[in-house]
């Protein structure tokens, strides 16, 4: 009982790390002022970068960085140590997922945060590199022929359970019933991360949506 007990604890624990949102944070702390209030509204690194400029993004990226990864990386840690003799993956997809509701829907500033894309990213990095590797190039690729974040993110989002089903399944050859939890629970974030850019899709359909750029200084 013990094990699950501790899973469960950490599950809840990850969500409140992810409630820590670095833009907020990092604008407040360097520029007195809050993200949120600014540009597209969105308390996520792109709109720190638009609005703050280099170093703040920089704090911003290295913090979300932390958050995501190294709280898998504990949880698995501290889930095995408790004597969980389960599937260490699934409580990182798990664990990923909590945090980036965290993120997304924080309860310290009003369940009003970031759109998850960067966390997720982290988060995977910590959980199985292997799909990180084919998922952010294709957020590259993307960003690099639209120039447009949102589209990238999209694109990638949409991708992100395909990659995960086909490598763990085809390459990797998980039993199917992994497989279909994994992609499960990245279905949800995916979905989170498409939902969360419904202000972007309809400003792309107006043709209003701002193109990525570093020219901030």
């Amino acid at each position: 009982m013990l094990p699950y007990i501790v899973v469960f604890i950490c599950f809840v624990a990850a969500y409140l790390i992810g409630s820590c949102n670095s833009a907020i944070v990092v604008t407040r702390l360097l520029k007195h002022e809050d993200v949120r209030d600014f540009g597209s509204k969105n308390a996520g690194l792109t709109n720190v970068l638009r609005c703050f400029g280099k170093g703040p993004a920089l704090v911003t990226l290295l913090a979300d960085l932390l958050k995501g990864s190294l709280t898998i990386i504990l949880i698995k840690m501290i889930v095995s140590a408790a004597g969980f003799e389960g599937d260490l993956m699934t409580i990182g997809y798990i664990s990923g997922l909590c945090v980036m509701l965290g993120h997304v829907f924080p309860v310290y500033y009003g369940f009003k945060g970031g759109k998850g894309v960067l966390v997720t990213a982290t988060v995977l990095l910590a959980i199985d590199i292997r799909t990180f590797a084919v998922v952010i190039p294709i957020f590259i690729i993307m960003l690099v022929i639209t120039k447009y974040v949102s589209v990238s993110s999209i694109t990638a989002a949409a991708a992100y359970p395909v990659v995960t089903f086909l490598l763990q399944y085809f390459v990797l050859h998980y039993e199917l019933c992994t497989v279909l939890v994994h992609t499960g629970l990245v279905c949800i974030s995916s979905f989170l991360i498409i939902y969360m850019h419904r202000a972007n899709i309809s400003r792309l359909k107006a043709g209003t949506e701002n193109k990525f750029s570093f020219s901030k200084k």
